[in-house]
């Protein structure tokens, strides 16, 4: 046989295998009717103990390895641990938490993910019913753990595991294999030269820089809002340029106009488009293959999405390199008691005397260059909507910050320490609307929570800190904005892990501590006072959601 004819034969055969996948999926993800399952209770035998946790489900024999939790005779019910009888129960275990009482009504409940304007929805309620644990699908192929309790997370963020790979891996086409991606030796190489550039004698200069950039955005808003009044705004789009520009300026020395020439607009276009396509490539059985991924639409969109993002940061870091080829800016960079981020990338040695390669140098960038704009664009524009829907609140940080300036114009860096009811409205914000609403990790090692139960190694667990922060055993009327939850005496009284914005652990985001609140709180300049937010944020409820969640044509 000719070898293009066993090539089109092989080509023809994988293609047949994909759709049987994909029609086996869509049958998988049906609803089932049969409503005896309603009626049925199952019993669980718990992980290293003898003693049965009830459920609802089926009778029936059960197994569960590392990969698979799946009941042997229906696949709604999970269970963590070796092969064992149940028969039905009528009792409660109350110490032991994971799947305690968990039931799907529907095979789309248990194995598939929803859309992205679904997924925080369904997540919550699942959450809500079942308050510690429960499993969760991607296709079906994938599947985890997910937690929602603050000290099952703590328990997890104590320990080093590694992220979940499957998950992360849709990201590296995009951002490269950087802190966000990165574990084990090379992540620790790469955090421990990274730290030095998030010191906070280098984040105070930063505070004019940022200032500057946001009267560049304020004078956007009144010319915009002086030619049509009664237009409403949308201010996620402004806000990413500024803080795009921000960052630009202060961990890259990247002089850019990109608030008034929207020279940069394809970039924040892409990163929205990218973080759009990422999830959809992880909600997808299909699409894990990167060869049938590679020739669908969202495929396409996503490879030029690619080529847009890093064409940027490839002229940042080009430009860089070209003033550092220059003595004299080499010389005035090495005498600074502070090199910035790209300073101490494109400076920066292993033990062995090398330096970062240029795919390391790329991915450090990219992931900043997203990670330093997007979600903190992200967690301002809810801020500021927000904030607007409470004028009382609005109110009071607008008199606290008159009263630290006084006569002065322009906040210092002290200034920030001094503003505690923005500082806690700003982490109520972060609260409810959470920048980063899940983080998933796969055990090295088996785990054993508070209360006794334990999963084995190569389990996938995610932490769904969306749903923590709404947990109505610790947050009391949780959908409620209330600043004073963070009022230093009633901090005092939570979990530690009740308030996880930005993870936790040895993974805790860089620049989270220091640098995001810092650009959050340095908006309220007196400019920015001339106006009440209400007025220039006049935005229907989750017109800026939505318009976030659109995926547009790239040009």
């Amino acid at each position: 046989m000719e070898p293009w004819l066993q090539g089109v034969i092989a080509v023809s055969v994988f293609l047949v295998l994909a759709m049987i996948a994909f029609i086996i999926n869509k049958l998988w993800c049906q609803d089932e009717k049969d409503s005896e399952k309603k009626d049925k209770q199952v019993s669980f035998m718990s992980g290293n103990t003898n003693e049965c946790i009830f459920s609802n489900g089926v009778e029936g024999r059960y197994s569960a390895t590392a990969a698979d939790f799946r009941c042997e005779e229906d696949p709604h019910v999970y269970e963590n641990k070796v092969e064992f009888e149940c028969d039905t129960m009528t009792g409660h275990h109350t110490e032991n938490h994971i799947n305690d009482g968990f039931q799907c009504d529907t095979m789309t409940e248990c194995h598939t993910i929803p859309s992205q304007k679904e997924d925080l929805k369904c997540m919550l309620e699942w959450s809500e019913q079942y308050s510690y644990a429960f499993p969760r699908w991607f296709g079906i192929f994938f599947s985890s753990v997910v937690v929602s309790h603050p000290e099952y997370a703590k328990t997890l963020f104590a320990r080093g595991d590694p992220k979940a790979e499957f998950i992360y891996a849709t990201l590296i086409p995009w951002i490269g294999k950087g802190l966000i991606t990165l574990d084990g030796t090379k992540w620790h190489q790469h955090r421990r030269l990274l730290t030095p550039a998030f010191h906070y004698n280098i984040l105070k200069p930063y505070v004019a820089v940022i200032a500057d950039t946001t009267k560049v955005m304020l004078d956007k808003w009144e010319k915009l809002i002086a030619k049509e009044p009664m237009k409403s705004l949308e201010m996620f789009d402004h806000i990413s340029l500024m803080t795009l520009d921000s960052i630009m300026k202060c961990a890259f020395s990247h002089k850019s106009n990109c608030q008034t020439d929207r020279d940069l607009g394809y970039y924040v276009q892409a990163v929205s488009d990218l973080t759009l396509l990422s999830f959809r490539r992880i909600t997808s059985t299909i699409f894990r293959s990167d060869f049938l991924y590679s020739y669908t639409p969202s495929g396409q969109r996503f490879k030029q999405a690619c080529e847009l993002a890093h064409r940027h940061t490839e002229k940042v870091i080009e430009e860089r390199k070209k003033s550092l080829r220059n003595e004299r800016e080499l010389e005035k960079i090495q005498k600074k008691r502070h090199l910035d981020f790209l300073d101490i990338l494109l400076c920066a040695k292993y033990e062995d005397g090398t330096g970062l390669s240029d795919e390391d140098l790329r991915a450090e960038v990219d992931t900043f260059m997203f990670a330093g704009h997007d979600t903190t664009a992200s967690g301002l524009s809810w801020l500021l909507y927000i904030m607007a829907k409470h004028l009382e609140h609005q109110q009071k940080c607008r008199e606290e910050v008159k009263e630290i300036l006084g006569d002065r114009e322009d906040i210092q860096w002290d200034d920030l320490g001094k503003m505690t009811y923005s500082t806690m409205c700003i982490k109520e914000s972060l609260r409810i609307y959470s920048p980063v609403p899940r983080v998933s990790r796969k055990l090295s090692k088996p785990i054993t929570f508070f209360d006794g139960c334990t999963l084995p190694e190569d389990i996938i667990v995610e932490v769904d800190i969306y749903s923590l922060h709404k947990n109505p055993s610790i947050w009391p009327e949780p959908f409620e904005y209330d600043p004073m939850r963070f009022s230093p005496e009633n901090a005092s009284k939570r979990h530690s892990h009740a308030f996880i914005p930005f993870a936790a652990g040895s993974r805790y985001i860089v620049l989270s501590g220091e640098r995001r609140e810092s650009e959050s709180k340095t908006k309220d300049s007196p400019q920015f006072l001339q106006a009440k937010m209400n007025s220039i944020v006049r935005t229907q409820d989750n017109q800026r959601h939505w318009n976030r969640q659109r995926l547009r044509q790239i040009k």
